[in-house]
């Protein structure tokens, strides 16, 4: 539903903003936050009655769409039941969503430590790998994204880490595999996979593995551009990690909970590491709530040593409630199914359509609803559509892409060169299509910027 057209109260709430809200990543005074009136489903609009399909989920969290009825009435069911209570207590929708999450998780992955989003979960993750090991570093790949508070920012390897990075703060950075930019000048799958781990096993040689508490991976990065990682490869980053008594901690922050076809992306390589911190997908982001699922010999660590690290909002009763309901509701409709079919029937085919179409059409990767679509000056140099950490001028290409998009009513998740197609995992495949039309249409313009545009 869009409700009618109310401009004054839009510019009441914009005004608002703009004197009080201080937004993250943001110059202050160089931004224009679109001032929401109301979302359902794969879709939400402005006070202007202007609506948006939304092709990025928000922050790639609303995996089961916005304003789902039955976990909007689950959250309005517990908080008339109880609203809050602190994390030392048992609570019913805390132990339901510990036991939900944990008959997923692959493995022996049954203790939950809950979170109030991501970047506390790789907080808690790399502080428990730490005390289970007595070792200080941590390995993160350069392209990463792991979140924004002091540790998680110091493993993070896209440039949000520069202003904040204190000499890595015991984080040691290496490439992880990416074969259409490959680091290794590797030419198959096969070769980036070989050459990634070798280049990993020489990292771990120089950093003297005895020192490395644990290795952190997002099983399929995000933000820095769904690169899936080859066959093998992870299986590969376990059996070092056993080689040297490093724990192996999957970050499904944003991969988790169906967005790649999988309750969790690591089942689609069948891996189990022994920490996986997860978050967005969980609820939808209904009410912040993030976690670590925790193998049997890092909770015996804890077994009768206090661990020292809690959260007020810890298993927060509402947020709770909502995991609950959401986790059920996407078994009920089979929600996680819906994603892999859209993947591979009408996702996939249609970028590898609109990648043949369009010269500014690198690559298109990815699996559920979870693609990146590279864009590029010159598809036969790779050279990308703007430079890396682009900004001003120097990414106007990206920015009128961008302004394609939301004028026909798209809003993209757009990040450096590329454009990444998240729509909400239980989109139907009518608005999929319709999304993908208003997508390629879009590309006329980022074609516009190619050597041959």
């Amino acid at each position: 539903m869009t409700p009618q057209p109310d401009p004054q109260a839009g510019a009441a709430v914009k005004a608002a903003d703009r004197a009080h809200v201080f937004h993250s990543w943001s110059a202050q005074a160089l931004i224009d936050p679109l001032a929401v009136a109301g979302a359902e489903g794969s879709y939400f609009w402005d006070y202007d009655g202007n609506r948006f399909l939304d092709f990025s989920s928000q922050l790639v969290n609303t995996n089961i769409g916005h304003q789902h009825p039955k976990v909007v009435a689950a959250i309005q069911e517990q908080a008339a039941k109880l609203c809050t209570l602190a994390p030392g207590f048992a609570v019913e929708s805390r132990s339901e969503a510990a036991r939900l999450i944990a008959e997923r998780t692959p493995g022996d992955l049954d203790k939950i430590f809950f979170t109030n989003g991501g970047a506390e979960a790789v907080e808690n993750a790399v502080r428990m790998a730490r005390l289970h090991t007595g070792r200080a570093k941590v390995l993160s790949t350069y392209r990463s994204y792991h979140g924004a508070t002091a540790a998680a920012i110091n493993l993070t390897g896209d440039p949000r880490r520069w202003p904040s990075d204190t000499a890595s703060a015991g984080t040691v950075h290496f490439w992880g595999p990416y074969l259409y930019r490959s680091p290794f000048h590797a030419e198959t799958e096969e070769q980036e996979c070989e050459r990634a781990l070798a280049h990993l096993a020489d990292t771990l040689a120089f950093e003297g593995p005895q020192t490395v508490a644990a290795i952190i991976l997002e099983t399929v990065p995000g933000t820095a551009g769904i690169m899936t990682p080859p066959a093998g490869y992870l299986k590969g980053v376990r059996e070092l990690c056993d080689r040297y008594g490093i724990v192996f901690i999957l970050d499904e922050v944003m991969a988790g909970f169906g967005r790649t076809g999988k309750w969790f992306a690591a089942e689609h390589w069948d891996v189990t590491p022994d920490l996986l911190t997860f978050a967005k997908g969980v609820n939808s982001g209904y009410v912040p709530l993030g976690g670590v699922a925790i193998s049997g010999a890092i909770a015996e660590t804890f077994a009768t040593r206090p661990y020292p690290g809690g959260l007020t909002y810890s298993g927060h009763p509402l947020a709770c409630g909502a995991a609950v309901a959401t986790i059920n509701t996407m078994a009920e409709e089979g929600i996680v199914e819906h994603a892999a079919h859209l993947g591979e029937n009408v996702i996939g085919p249609a970028l590898r359509e609109i990648a043949e179409r369009h010269p500014s059409v690198g690559e298109v990767r990815g699996l559920g609803t979870f693609w990146a679509v590279e864009l590029v000056k010159d598809k036969t140099t790779r050279e990308p559509l703007v430079p890396y950490n682009a900004g001003g001028a120097d990414n106007a290409p990206m920015a009128e892409f961008a302004a394609a998009c939301k004028k026909s009513g798209l809003w993209p998740f757009v990040n450096m060169n590329r454009t990444h197609v998240v729509p909400a995992c239980n989109i139907t495949e009518a608005e999929a299509k319709e999304g993908l039309a208003l997508l390629d249409e879009a590309l006329l313009v980022a074609d516009r910027h190619t050597t041959s545009g």
